[in-house]
């Protein structure tokens, strides 16, 4: 759940990329959830946004696990 961060660096977007990879990597799933405008426009920048699972909020996040 990012929705309290306003901000985030090229080591927090490395720090979402490598949990991404590593839960992946183990048959699991990742989803980002309640991002700030800041966060949502950084990630469609770097086209990340396309790479991570993004819902709006916990309960879609939830049904959405497989």
């Amino acid at each position: 759940n990012l929705g309290d961060v306003n901000y985030i660096d090229s080591s927090g977007i490395g720090e979402l990329v490598s949990a991404f990879t590593t839960v992946r990597n183990q048959g699991g799933e990742l989803k980002l959830l309640n991002l700030t405008k800041k966060v949502h426009d950084l990630l469609q920048i770097t086209k990340l946004y396309t790479v991570f699972d993004v819902k709006d909020d916990e309960k879609t996040a939830v049904k959405a696990f497989n």
